[in-house]
């Protein structure tokens, strides 16, 4: 569903998918999934590809968490990781997803230009 957020807004947070369209984003909060620039209404269909992208984005971030953890399970398991060594990796993990998001997020969007 795409609309202004205004009078639409019980439809908006209805649907599956709600984009509302808005003069000033900055101070528009509709209930809605997202908020399109009306100015930018014409870059739709990049919008939704880069809305498809970003999620296959958060599963693989999950995927790279989901391994980091399970290695650092077998070393804990087994008593071959100290709790020293596991409280600077812990950091570590989060850093790692944080970076690996940033930077294909970068790359999506530099490929939409």
């Amino acid at each position: 569903m795409i609309g202004d957020g205004l009078n639409d807004a019980g439809a908006l947070a209805q649907s599956d998918v709600g984009i509302a369209v808005s003069e000033n984003i900055n101070v528009f909060s509709p209930a809605c999934d997202a908020i399109l620039e009306a100015s930018k209404f014409r870059q739709l269909g990049n919008y939704l590809k880069a809305s498809k992208q970003a999620v296959t984005i958060v599963k693989w971030s999950f995927g790279l968490s989901f391994v980091y953890n399970i290695i650092g399970l077998y070393f804990a398991v087994t008593g071959q990781l100290s709790p020293v060594i596991a409280a600077i990796l812990m950091p570590l993990s989060s850093i790692s997803v944080v970076s690996f998001t940033t930077v294909a997020t970068n790359v999506i969007g530099r490929k939409l230009k």
